[in-house]
């Protein structure tokens, strides 16, 4: 039997599937053989399996680094509901606990040892790791050790050392869900990889429906309730930029008779544990985050992430909306934003004080990088384009997709008088752009003005006081000022102010004009100013013509998404009121077991799973072994009682 044929029996065995998913076969194949990899995999493209595999055959102990402590016991819990014999040392155990632990994975009665980067330097560990043979040092979360990534963990920098440091050098796996170009080439020369073995997968996710909602500020709450309000049987995640945010939603949330709890870097260890514990055990729907929450998360039942506010940048933003549908099964990710978010987040990089130790060079192309990243992201919630194409062309990649038919119930409504309407006829069919109508708006007179209005103050002043100016405000500060003196004063009266602002944060991101650093923030000319002189100068906003909200209640094709656009279902192939049925009470025969064992429903099975249940309805032994995601030893621990629900639903 080849290493590849073991490594199919393992699969099949352990994890109950027959084949490797693309990018994890060559990972396996090189890891056997004996080579450094480094796997460049999304979030829930199963990084994990491409060294758990390996670790069941190989002979010795695979040390897995990873930094998320509060992971380490989920992923040796569902190891175990595999049938492979794990363990974890960190700070969560007395020196007795991982005393035990050690003297088990020296004596072989452990294929995989979970460890934290902290943990490498601890006395006792150093010991153990030059008396065991270590087949395999597989590195999680690899982009920590790059000062590029967003995530930089200074431990990280030890791994290195460590690897010189043992007897017999092991082959060494690094992971990852998002690296750039330069962050790959960090992970090769910090962990010293040798002629490693690379794989990059790409980096779409197609079973995410991406959608992207302008809405007014005081609009998001209602917006977000009544979303979970129609999705009470999904768990969710909705990301706000403060902790104040996150409060204020979670207790609207309860009022609106929808389970929640909130999470933030303000709340004590005790509370984020307890909250964490809630939202992972099923017993609350939504958690409401700063992005303090996440990493530890490996929930793969996530129907929804909901952002209340403009992440700073696509890689933020692709991570944690990446956090839905880790399954495989659909799952929606929303992005709510305004202008006001725009202005929040320069706000936020002007105050940043940055590193101490960067030269002041240093230090403005730092923050010329951060304003080019979030320039990025206010280009994906303006695009008209394909939101999966969009996120990919950011990662270097490109996808063709095939032509998509847009049907009429798919469109926005009425169209504005006069507007060149725009469908989206190519793309991935699975986002919010490329099932929209589009209208083109001609504000040339309006981009006119306000250019002519920058140059009557001086370029010295905000876009506040450019939108008093341009509607004729009688304000006292504006009067004051003698700027009712202006040539421009109440050339756009009667013209909305929202869409004022809304063409001057369109002609800056078009280069028609800046928007200062600072703490007052000034509309001056960009590079492109001059053209609006032109005679000839014609200039156009792009939007979607918006219904106001209506959810759609779910209909025999399976979950229906309302949103303030249309209404998109986001569940593959058809799904029967009957087959519905039989999920839910498979579901919370999950739930039931989960609560008896004391674990988190998903490690169980997976809501794919129990779709595949409801699919292949077995009730022997051999039909059940035929469901996605079961193996020999989940079938013995729990396959009577599903096979018993599934009887009795029949």
């Amino acid at each position: 039997m080849t290493d590849m044929d073991q490594a199919l029996a393992s699969l099949k065995q352990y994890f109950g599937y027959e084949s490797f998913r693309p990018g994890q076969a060559g990972l396996v194949e090189a890891i056997l053989s004996g080579r450094d990899c480094l796997g460049v995999m999304p979030t829930g493209a199963g990084k994990s399996i491409c060294y758990q595999i390996p670790a069941t055959i190989l002979d010795g102990v695979t040390i897995v680094i990873s930094p998320l402590v509060s992971l380490m016991r989920d992923q040796v819990d569902s190891l175990e509901d595999a049938g492979i014999r794990a363990g974890f040392v960190n700070s969560t155990q007395s020196p007795d606990e991982q005393g035990m632990v050690l003297a088990q994975a020296a004596r072989g009665e452990c294929k995989l040892l979970y460890v934290a980067p902290e943990r490498l330097n601890a006395p006792r560990f150093l010991d153990f790791a030059q008396r065991v043979n270590i087949a395999l040092l597989a590195v999680d979360e690899a982009h920590c050790v790059s000062q590029w990534g967003q995530d930089f963990r200074p431990a990280y920098l030890g791994i290195g050392d460590f690897i010189e440091s043992l007897p017999a050098r092991p082959r060494v796996a690094a992971f990852t869900a998002t690296a750039t170009e330069q962050v790959r080439r960090d992970i090769v020369k910090m962990l010293r990889l040798s002629d490693p073995y690379l794989a990059v997968t790409g980096f779409d996710r197609p079973n995410l429906f991406f959608d992207v909602v302008k809405l007014e500020t005081k609009a998001k709450n209602a917006w977000v309730c009544s979303y979970a309000k129609d999705h009470q049987d999904e768990s969710g995640i909705v990301y706000c930029a403060t902790r104040k945010e996150t409060e204020a939603l979670a207790q609207a949330l309860v009022r609106h008779g929808v389970t929640a709890t909130n999470y933030h870097g303000g709340l004590s260890p005790d509370q984020r544990d307890k909250a964490q514990a809630e939202f992972v055990n099923d017993e609350v729907q939504v958690v409401v985050a700063t992005n303090a929450f996440g990493m530890g998360i490996d929930k793969s039942n996530v129907r929804y992430v909901i952002h209340h506010n403009m992440p700073e940048s696509i890689e933020a933003y692709y991570q944690e909306a990446g956090r839905a549908g880790r399954d495989g099964e659909p799952a929606r990710c929303t992005l709510l934003w305004n202008e006001s978010d725009i202005v929040t987040r320069r706000r936020l990089l002007d105050l940043d004080s940055g590193n101490d130790r960067l030269s002041g060079p240093e230090a403005e192309a730092v923050r010329a990088g951060h304003r080019r990243l979030l320039n990025t992201m206010i280009g994906y919630c303006r695009t008209t384009s394909c939101l999966h194409e969009y996120m990919l062309h950011y990662f270097g990649e490109e996808v063709d997709h095939a032509a998509a038919d847009v049907s009429p119930a798919a469109a926005d409504g009425p169209q504005e008088a006069g507007a060149d309407q725009k469908s989206g006829q190519r793309g991935c069919g699975n986002c919010s752009n490329c099932l929209s109508t589009f209208s083109t708006i001609d504000v040339s007179d309006l981009a006119r003005a306000i250019s002519r209005c920058v140059h009557d103050v001086g370029q010295r002043f905000g876009s506040g006081k450019i939108v008093q100016v341009l509607a004729g405000s009688k304000s006292q500060d504006l009067l004051s000022r003698g700027l009712d003196r202006c040539p421009s004063y109440g050339a756009l009266e009667g013209v909305s102010p929202a869409r004022v602002r809304d063409v001057v944060n369109q002609m800056a991101s078009d280069g028609y004009l800046t928007i200062t650093e600072g703490r007052l923030p000034l509309v001056q000319f960009g590079p492109k100013a001059g053209l609006t002189v032109s005679p000839d100068f014609h200039y156009e906003m792009k939007q979607v013509q918006r219904k106001r909200l209506t959810v759609a209640p779910p209909d025999a094709s399976g979950k229906v998404y309302g949103s303030g656009s249309s209404v998109y279902s986001v569940t593959a192939g058809e799904v029967s009121e009957e087959d519905e049925r039989l999920f839910q009470a498979l579901r919370q025969v999950r739930t039931g077991i989960a609560r008896k064992i004391g674990k988190p429903p998903y490690i169980v099975f997976s809501d794919k799973s129990l779709r595949d249940m409801c699919r292949v309805k077995p009730t022997d032994d051999e039909a059940f072994l035929e469901v996605s995601g079961v193996g020999q030893h989940k079938l013995e621990l729990y396959g009577q009682e599903f096979m018993e629900a599934i009887r009795q639903f029949a």
